[in-house]
């Protein structure tokens, strides 16, 4: 069972770390792009609660991509430089090409993998999982973490077929994607002494990938959550104001229903 990992957007009250995601999102981009899609413009990496790139940045980066557009006047498609509002391109011009380039079968889009992903933590976590405060939905973000660490030599009594991996969290075992990551694989960001900020070991690629998947399936979650939060003091407001009405109203009749000093009795008079 994939091991359950610490997010800075567990909880209630947890929050997409801004730096954390401008990593996964460059490990995507010099790691996974090469083989999976992400249906998402480049517009939403500005957003607050993403990764938060400047509208400079985002615009220097789609200009690095080349767009199929058209037709124009002459009725020709052609390139032009990304922009802004473009989704981000996939390395493959179709499914068909990608699939042909991959063993028969394209990989997956990883825009929603974080939700699409998971696994069965089996009684009694499914009843602790739903608990309000408690709640564990990170099912697919340990997933995918646990996945791109779980690269290893098979057991002697494991077959694993021609064109497979073995890799001790995929369902069955054998999964058809060569290991994505080693360390050192990705350049990150240094601090004033010139060392990475964060290791460049596969652990924390794939933290910081796989929080970048959870962020590209639900970019509002940092909204949700205070939403959600908003919500619940206006109903416990809401809750003991209606409470406090109900005394004040009710009140006479509930002294007459019990008979105490200085009211009528109730029942039958004769």
């Amino acid at each position: 069972m994939p091991s359950r990992e610490t997010w800075s957007f567990a909880g209630v009250f947890g929050t997409f770390d801004t730096a954390q995601l401008q990593r996964g999102f460059k490990v995507y981009r010099e790691v996974c792009s090469a083989c999976h899609q992400m249906r998402i413009p480049f517009r939403t990496l500005t957003q607050n609660g993403g990764p938060q790139f400047s509208n400079a940045q985002v615009t220097a980066l789609a200009a690095e991509y080349k767009i199929q557009d058209g037709p124009n006047d002459s009725g020709d498609m052609f390139e032009r430089p990304g922009r802004a509002a473009d989704y981000i391109p996939w390395t493959f011009a179709n499914e068909n090409q990608a699939a042909a380039a991959n063993g028969g079968k394209a990989p997956p889009q990883l825009t929603i993998m974080a939700k699409a992903r998971g696994y069965e933590r089996g009684f009694p976590w499914f009843i602790v999982d739903v608990i309000p405060f408690l709640q564990y939905q990170e099912h697919g973000v340990d997933y995918i973490h646990s996945l791109l660490n779980g690269y290893e030599t098979a057991p002697s009594d494991f077959k694993v077929p021609q064109g497979g991996y073995y890799n001790k969290y995929f369902p069955g075992h054998v999964i058809a994607m060569p290991k994505p990551l080693s360390d050192g694989q990705v350049d990150y960001p240094k601090g004033a002494d010139g060392k990475p900020v964060v290791p460049e070991t596969v652990d924390q690629y794939s933290r910081d990938i796989a929080a970048f998947l959870m962020w590209s399936a639900e970019p509002a979650l940092d909204q949700r959550k205070r939403m959600g939060f908003m919500v619940m003091i206006f109903l416990g407001v809401f809750a003991y104001l209606m409470y406090y009405v109900k005394k004040k109203v009710w009140a006479p009749l509930g002294g007459e229903a019990e008979g105490l000093p200085g009211t009528a009795p109730l029942g039958p008079t004769g």
